[in-house]
């Protein structure tokens, strides 16, 4: 029954178009949009870290860990944002909801599969300038998606190979619509970019016992760079104002010839490591690099902007007092928890844009085989105030339903 369930969510969610901003962030203007997380609400309630796997759930962010799953896994998980942007003289509050990822795993022998969908980057900004007697409002909305197929093999019980293959798609649009103090005509330009690309994950860990109770984890996972195709359109509009209302009304249209481009996304490497006992406690830390200087824009430059080195450093663990309880149930919750530190890559009038955030959550047993409920909760802050910049300061909430079964146990009576 449970297999029936999993495969008719998965095709009705699969038929339906993955277009969604996830993110009303003035930030997610540059480059591609604001990267989305790439991992599970268990990863994210740890700071992030994807060093740790088990048999019971999916990892999204390191292909290798995935080998230890030893169940078949279903996972959905969503968050819901709310964020506070201040600057020097003014502040806004804005909220999103969003499906974050949507995976199924498939455990056979040393060789685990996996497969799902999952946001990559998110744009979703609105922002009014007033220069003089002009006034100007900046939209955006879309972004590019991820559909995955991952491998993982257990070379032997302590070291694990894995690969991520990943069809990147999607769409990112930007609107400037100019109006001028006591003019009746008004200027629209929309912007369109439609993004296509393939990209690949490398993935190692080794783990071993290093006293009886106490088990090291290390792992090491690599991201080529990867050109991406952008198939660009632009067009220009003067619009008629209605004063009495403020609606418009097309007067001209035309089209403008921009050059498709290739669109380089940079190359990243992830080196992490944890120690614990298993099944019980563990902490672990990781530490990313991307070489974001590398980037480039898709059809127009931008003043005041240049792209760094982005860096993420995470620390984060998970504990469980007892897990296979029969006559407490809290003792069978996993607790996690995690920190976070990441420079975006993004400098705006010479200031780096960098984000911070502190994670909590339960992981809460449910029915059989382990299948679980998973609810987090995470505080962080974005940019700064200073230089005439915004900055950030938001609230997650995320939740994910982790389903297991067995599909190809041997019968020994029929």
């Amino acid at each position: 029954m449970l297999k029936r369930i999993i495969i008719g969510v998965f095709l009705l969610i699969t038929s339906i178009t993955w277009a969604q901003e996830g993110t009303s962030s003035p930030y997610s203007f540059y480059g591609i949009g604001t990267l989305k997380f790439k991992g599970t609400a268990e990863n994210r309630m740890m700071g992030g870290i994807s060093v740790f796997g088990d048999s019971i759930h999916v990892n999204l962010q390191n292909p290798a860990a995935l080998a230890d799953l030893e169940l078949v896994n279903f996972t959905v998980g969503g968050s819901h944002k709310y964020v506070t942007q201040k600057t020097d003289l003014e502040s806004q509050k804005q909220s999103t909801t969003s499906l974050d990822y949507l995976a199924m795993g498939i455990p056979m022998g040393k060789l685990v599969a996996s497969f799902g969908l999952i946001p990559y980057t998110s744009v979703g900004y609105d922002i009014e300038s007033v220069s003089g007697d002009v006034t100007t409002r900046y939209t955006g909305e879309g972004g590019l998606n991820k559909a995955f197929l991952t491998f993982a093999y257990r070379v032997t019980p302590n070291f694990s190979l894995g690969v991520d293959t990943n069809y990147n798609f999607g769409n990112i649009q930007n609107t400037a619509f100019s109006v001028q103090d006591g003019l009746e005509l008004a200027s629209r330009e929309n912007n369109r970019s439609d993004l296509l690309g393939f990209s690949f994950n490398l993935a190692a860990r080794y783990k071993t016992m290093v006293t009886e109770d106490l088990e090291l984890t290390t792992s090491f996972i690599y991201t080529p760079e990867t050109n991406f195709e952008s198939e660009n359109t632009r067009q220009r509009s003067t619009l008629f104002v209605v004063p009495s209302t403020g609606t418009t009304i097309v007067r001209e249209e035309i089209e403008v010839a921009v050059e498709n481009t290739d669109f380089t996304f940079p190359s990243q490497w992830t080196l992490g490591a944890g120690i614990g006992k298993p099944k019980h406690w563990a902490i672990g830390a990781e530490y990313t690099d991307q070489k974001t200087s590398n980037f480039t824009n898709r059809t127009f430059e931008l003043e005041n902007v240049s792209f760094t080195d982005a860096s993420k450093f995470r620390v984060g663990g998970y504990f469980i007092p007892n897990y296979n309880s029969l006559g407490n149930y809290y003792k069978r919750v996993v607790y996690r928890a995690g920190i976070r530190f990441e420079e975006t890559g993004i400098n705006l009038n010479g200031q780096d844009i960098n984000e911070f955030g502190i994670s909590f959550g339960v992981g809460l047993p449910v029915g059989r085989l382990f299948s679980n409920v998973n609810l987090g909760f995470e505080i962080g802050r974005r940019g700064t105030t200073d230089f005439g910049l915004i900055q950030e300061n938001f609230f997650n909430t995320f939740l994910s339903f982790s389903l297991n079964d067995r599909w190809f146990d041997k019968r020994y009576l029929d």
